[in-house]
């Protein structure tokens, strides 16, 4: 899965995602997401979802895009793969919405994610 967000100022739209997560104050506060203790994947914070996947972002030139990790020994499913999708777009047209002008996402693996073992 990859998830692209256009925009003129990736590194300003990780960095606003990484402060929204770590923010004390509870209005505008990203609580679904949350960094790895890596500090380079994210997770969802629910028990449900919760490390059933990482999300690892890659800047690039016009774009914020974010490549599915599978966790150790366990592939991603497509309910997973489904969840983690649609909850970043969420997330980031809730929060982010004058930021980028495009949220654009694959319907199957693409360059850089890795939901296998094969």
């Amino acid at each position: 899965m990859a998830v692209s967000f256009v925009t003129d100022k990736p590194w300003a739209l990780l960095n606003q995602f990484v402060a929204r997560i770590d923010q004390e104050e509870v209005k505008g506060k990203v609580t679904t997401w949350k960094q790895h203790k890596d500090a380079i994947h994210f997770t969802h914070t629910s028990t449900d979802w919760r490390e059933k996947a990482f999300l690892r972002p890659k800047v690039e030139k016009d774009r914020l895009v974010f490549n599915i990790i599978k966790p150790e020994r366990v592939a991603v499913t497509w309910i997973v793969y489904a969840y983690y999708h649609g909850h970043l777009i969420e997330t980031f047209v809730n929060h982010f919405h004058e930021d980028f002008t495009e949220a654009i996402a694959t319907a199957m693996p693409a360059t850089g994610d890795y939901c296998t073992d094969k």
